[in-house]
């Protein structure tokens, strides 16, 4: 085939010493093996994508940060970083602006602006930290030069090259996160092609426009069975220490009955039928129990953490406090 021509010949130019060492991925046998797959299974130019990955580079300050995470923390270090009088007041003023969009999503999607809004909050700061990294450069550092999550990223390069083709940029522009993460809701392009929304209206799913973002997050939560009109979680108290043997997997397996006859009490009676999560959230001095419901497992969906989850609950009722004070006091 006319295409397997062109990528041998391609191949034993780079391999010859032409290309420069050590600028980019194209001569290393593992990224042309990749190259390889992508063309027989999406039907891409082999010439085009060598030149790609020539131009894409290893960052070592990618692979330092993902070693890192802030979910490594314990709670009462990680809700301080989002948990903010600033995050706080941007989430109100977020929403005064986008309020007729956010009112659309939550009409067609049955999900909570306040959830929309903080989601928005906790991952860019309302689009202002969107990320500085080209996207190829972090998707290649984490599947070629990061052994314990390689085979995932290695996937989600591949949706990259497949949702750059999908909507016709430049491979080289866009950027985000060090994980490859885009726009003001943070979409891996994995969930990027298939959960983003064209919720302006212009033909184009921009997740670095907020209206798109807006539409984008709140089907990402309908898609993953968000239950509107039902609570999150709900505090409980430990009256034992027999809390301690129950699991505290984020998804739902517990009866309410289950979670009592361990010591466990609610505060209040959570809106929903269960099943139920514990979720066990560390302090200083001791730990700090909630009962979680389905909805805070579909927050979880978004980042597999229970301190984002609960970082993202926390943060939603504190925005919609504030607006709800702000709209007072402008009638």
């Amino acid at each position: 085939m006319k295409w397997i021509t062109s990528l041998v010949v391609l191949l034993m130019w780079l391999s010859s010493g032409l290309a420069l060492a050590g600028q980019g991925y194209a001569e290393r046998p593992e990224v042309q093996a990749f190259i390889e797959e992508q063309v027989k299974a999406a039907d891409f130019d082999p010439e085009e994508l060598l030149a790609v990955f020539s131009k894409a580079e290893k960052q070592q300050s990618i692979i330092d940060a993902i070693s890192s995470p802030a979910e490594a923390k314990p709670w009462y270090q990680y809700r301080k970083i989002f948990l903010t009088e600033s995050r706080t007041q941007g989430g109100a003023e977020f929403w005064t602006e986008h309020a007729d969009t956010l009112e659309r999503a939550a009409r067609d999607f049955g999900v909570s602006p306040e959830i929309i809004v903080a989601i928005i909050g906790v991952e860019t700061f309302y689009g202002r930290r969107t990320g500085s990294y080209q996207v190829l450069n972090a998707l290649a550092t984490l599947g070629f030069d990061y052994p314990p999550r390689a085979r995932f990223f290695r996937k989600e390069l591949a949706q990259y090259l497949l949702l750059a083709r999908d909507e016709e940029w430049d491979m080289m522009k866009p950027k985000g996160s060090y994980a490859g993460a885009m726009g003001m809701g943070q979409f891996i392009p994995s969930s990027y092609r298939a959960y983003a929304v064209d919720f302006s209206g212009d033909g184009k799913r921009d997740l670095w426009n907020s209206v798109d973002a807006i539409g984008s997050v709140a089907n990402y939560f309908k898609r993953h069975g968000w239950k509107q009109g039902e609570g999150v979680a709900v505090p409980a108290i430990a009256t034992n220490q027999s809390v301690e043997r129950l699991k505290t997997d984020l998804k739902p397996a517990y009866e309410m009955k289950k979670l009592q006859s361990h010591g466990l009490r609610p505060s209040s009676q959570p809106d929903s039928q269960g099943p139920y999560s514990l979720v066990a959230l560390e302090l200083e001095n001791g730990m700090e129990y909630w009962i979680g419901q389905k909805n805070f497992y579909v927050i979880t969906r978004y980042n597999h953490s229970p301190l984002y989850a609960m970082a993202v609950y926390q943060l939603s009722r504190e925005i919609k406090q504030r607006y709800q004070q702000m709209m007072a006091s402008d009638s």
